[in-house]
Order: structure tokens, then C-alpha cells, then sequence
């Protein structure tokens, strides 16, 4: 497991999956270890993956000043790996709230990125939030058998801040896959232990975000941006995504067919051919 120092001596780890050219990858969660990435649905077989522990997560080190989950200041984490890696420009991949990383860093340092992919990622950054109306709209698709009807009522109290706890994350969690397989069920269990919670809560904590200034600066990223939605993910919808993918001079959008907040585990040949088709080729 290699590992580096960061800006402020906080020691960082990242796992390397694959052969070939490097991908850094950004995880979610908020503050997520990275191993919930596994090898991206077999990007792997072509890609070598860069599997970023953010800090405080995973094999990474908890920093002296926890005020430095706060997202704004991780970029200078990307930053650190970047010139560790020995990379001139880099391809970059994030998911779902690392999506925010990901954006605040092109808005930082534009000129170091070849093509970067956002996995049904949240827009924070930019000011284009997930509404409870988008996300049941996306859980609405499933409705009409179990156990999904369950798992709609459950997230509806969620929205509505009348959950009964853990209990309704429990029953809604098939709404953020494609497949409610026994993957999937391991996947969600896996999630308790792999979040740093009092990290999470830091993560867009207040002055993180200054959407404006990032926007602006997003239209200096000359490399191509691929938003990947999800057809049945309501975080964010694919209109959403589009408008996210307009906020960049070469950005595009597409939609991944019955998939969910993780697309990879729902179809991995799909997800995998389509971020390796524009890895290599560009939309």
C-alpha cells in the first residue's frame, strides 16, 4: 500500500489496482474509504486505478486539525498525489460527493487534467443541489413491487424528517442500486465501517463552497468532462447532470441504463466500456 505526505504532514495512502495508463479516483460517500470502488466494474483490466483514502478514511492517516475535512481544503490533498504520481496532466475519476473534490479541484488547477469522469456526482461546488423531489422521482421509477414500494415509503419518511432511524435507511437502501443482489446487500452493510462519519459531517461544512468563483473557474478547464448519470438514481437526475456537464467548456452528459447510485456494480461491461471509450477517445 504506498503512501505520501500531504501539504500539512498528514500521511495519505492510495491503492493501485490494474495496468496501464494511471486513473486517480476520488471516492464518495462523504468521506468513504475508497475500497467500496473495488476495481470500478473491471476498469481495472485496462486502466491502472489510483484509489485515493481521503484523509481520515481508510489507510490515511486522521490529521492533526480535523477542521481539513472540509472539502476546500482537500484539493490540496489531489494536489499532493498529483505531483507524488510524477504526472505532468492526469485523468481523473470521482464519485458521487467526491464529485465536489473533483470539481473544486478543475476550478483550482485546470491546466493539470486530461479528462476527468463524474459518477453520478453531487454539485455542491456549483451550487446545483440534489432536491427531495429529484430523489424520489428516481425512486418512484421502481415503484410497483417489493421491495421497492417498502423502500420508496421508507425514503419518503427520510425526506420528511419523520425516519424511524437506521430502520429506514435499512429498507430504503434498494433504491441505490440497480440490482437488489446479494453485491449490492454487501456493498450497503459494508458502508458503516468504511465512512468516517465525523469527517462526513465536515465534509461541506460552512465557507467550503463558493459557487460563483468556481463556476467562473470551471470555464477555464480545457480538457473533456464526461457526467455520468443513472437512469434510476435520483442523485442527481440526468437533467441535472446535464446542466452540470454545461458548466464545463467540454462537457457531456450520459445516461447509464437501469442503473443505480452505483452504476458499476449494476452493469460493470457497460460502465467499464463507456469511462474506457472516453478515457481513450473522448464523448
Amino acid at each position: 500500500m504506498p503512501t505520501f505526505t500531504t501539504y500539512d504532514g498528514t500521511g495519505l495512502a492510495y491503492h493501485l489496482h490494474g495496468e496501464g495508463e494511471p486513473l486517480v479516483c476520488l471516492p464518495g460517500g462523504a468521506m468513504r474509504a475508497s475500497a467500496y470502488l473495488g476495481d470500478l466494474g473491471g476498469l481495472a483490466a485496462g486502466r491502472r486505478l489510483i484509489l485515493l483514502d481521503l484523509r481520515g478514511t481508510g489507510d490515511s492517516a486522521i490529521p492533526a486539525d480535523e477542521s481539513t475535512y472540509r472539502v476546500d481544503h482537500q484539493v490540496a490533498d489531489v494536489e499532493a498525489l498529483r505531483v507524488h504520481l510524477g504526472l505532468e496532466r492526469m485523468d481523473l475519476l470521482a464519485h458521487s460527493a467526491g464529485g465536489n473534490l473533483a470539481q473544486l479541484y478543475a476550478a483550482a488547477h485546470p491546466e493539470r487534467l486530461r479528462r476527468t469522469v463524474l459518477v453520478t456526482p453531487t454539485a455542491w461546488a456549483v451550487d446545483l443541489p440534489v432536491t427531495a423531489e429529484d430523489r424520489l422521482e428516481g425512486a418512484r421509477l421502481r415503484a410497483g413491487g417489493e421491495p421497492y414500494d417498502t423502500a420508496i415509503a421508507a425514503y419518503e419518511r427520510i425526506l420528511t424528517d419523520t425516519a424511524r432511524g437506521e430502520e429506514d435507511w435499512a429498507l430504503a437502501a434498494p433504491l441505490f442500486y440497480g440490482n437488489w443482489d446479494a453485491a449490492a446487500r454487501e456493498h450497503w452493510a459494508a458502508n458503516p465501517r468504511q465512512q468516517n462519519a465525523k469527517a462526513a459531517e465536515a465534509y461541506a461544512g460552512t465557507g467550503a463552497f463558493d459557487p460563483p468563483a468556481t463556476r467562473a473557474a470551471l470555464r477555464r478547464v480545457t480538457g473533456e468532462v464526461l457526467v455520468l448519470a443513472a437512469e434510476l438514481d435520483g442523485n442527481p437526475r440526468p437533467a441535472l447532470a446535464a446542466r452540470l456537464a454545461g458548466l464545463f467548456p467540454r462537457g457531456t452528459v450520459d445516461v447509464q441504463p437501469r442503473a443505480g447510485h452505483f452504476p458499476w456494480l449494476d452493469d460493470a461491461a457497460w460502465f467499464a466500456a463507456r469511462v474506457e471509450r472516453f478515457l481513450a477517445v473522448g464523448a
